[in-house]
């Protein structure tokens, strides 16, 4: 491959999702909405993780840092599309597309790795409960996530380094809404099938690697679930994964779709769409996933509420 062509190219225009001025309006403030319940939901909950004694087990350990992840994910693509509905701020320097591509790359494999060890936190909780403490020690919860951000490192790493030394001549025009590879890949006149099946493998990696992880922890789950003689101990033990299998179908869902594909079959008008699924609306719903389906979290919330009505009760008869 060419070395990168930065002398040339300083910067990219970004498409976005529109370029209809009605509907930008419209899409900008959808999206600035749901940014602001991204940030404030999964700030919130890693901060309810964070205060609440009864919290700091390791599910809960899981939970904090897929909030703080998605927060992060969210935040690499969310602002800057923001932007782009605004007249002329639909551009971004050749520097900040490498930024941030590089970031996604980290936060995206990621995402897989914790949710494939959240998954053998709930195979251990089910199936090995009396030595769940042992077994899931502080130690080796830190040494899972530390091992799911290396491996996103690692991606960053191969194709960030790979991807902007290609020769960006053909365009500077990006058909997305953020800097993402595939799309990247439309505007060079290098030879691109190299970057093309690293990409492929690496997705591939991935999502075998951690898949295998889910799909093995459930089916170990689900053989000691049916063999639990109570109908509502079957249940009980169940709904404690109800929540995280919903995050693993949305997220490998949608981010297979996109990487898992030869690039001849990269349609810009479906991708954008999907895109916009896996770095805008999944971050958002997490939270409220976990939340709703969660005893001690609302149980966390509500007494928090209750202090913060009872403190705001004794103000109010101070000062008034």
């Amino acid at each position: 491959m060419g070395a990168g062509n930065t002398s040339k190219l300083s910067e990219f225009f970004l498409m976005g999702l529109t370029d209809d001025p009605q509907l930008q309006h419209i899409l900008f403030a959808l999206f600035f909405l749901i940014y602001a319940a991204t940030v404030v939901g999964n700030l919130g909950l890693l901060a309810i993780i964070v205060l609440s004694p009864q919290l700091h087990t390791p599910m809960y350990f899981f939970l904090g840092n897929l909030s703080l992840l998605d927060f992060c994910f969210s935040s690499v693509t969310v602002p800057k599309m923001l932007m782009g509905f605004s007249p002329g701020c639909q551009t971004i320097s050749f520097s900040d597309c490498m930024v941030q591509t590089s970031f996604f790359l980290i936060f995206a494999p990621t995402e897989f790795f914790l949710l494939a060890s959240m998954a053998y936190d709930r195979y251990v909780a089910i199936c090995n409960s009396l030595l769940y403490y042992i077994i899931m020690s502080s130690r080796l919860c830190v040494q899972l996530v530390a091992a799911s951000y290396a491996v996103g490192l690692m991606n960053m790493v191969l194709l960030t380094s790979t991807t902007f030394h290609l020769n960006f001549c053909k365009s500077h025009t990006i058909s997305h809404y953020f800097c993402e590879i595939p799309p990247l890949l439309k505007l060079s006149c290098s030879d691109t099938h190299a970057l093309q099946l690293l990409l492929f493998a690496c997705g591939s990696f991935n999502v075998s690697v951690s898949l295998t992880v889910v799909l093995v922890s459930y089916a170990c789950v689900f053989l000691a679930v049916i063999r639990i003689p109570s109908s509502q101990g079957k249940y009980k033990a169940f709904s404690t994964c109800v929540s995280h299998l919903t995050s693993v179908s949305l997220y490998y869902g949608t981010t297979v779709f996109i990487y898992l594909r030869p690039s001849s079959e990269y349609l810009l008008g479906r991708e954008k769409v999907v895109s916009v699924f896996y770095t805008v609306v999944i971050p958002m719903l997490n939270p409220i996933i976990y939340s709703l389906r969660n005893k001690d979290v609302k149980e966390t919330y509500q007494n928090i509420l209750r202090k913060a009505s009872q403190l705001f009760s004794l103000l109010m008869v101070r000062f008034l």
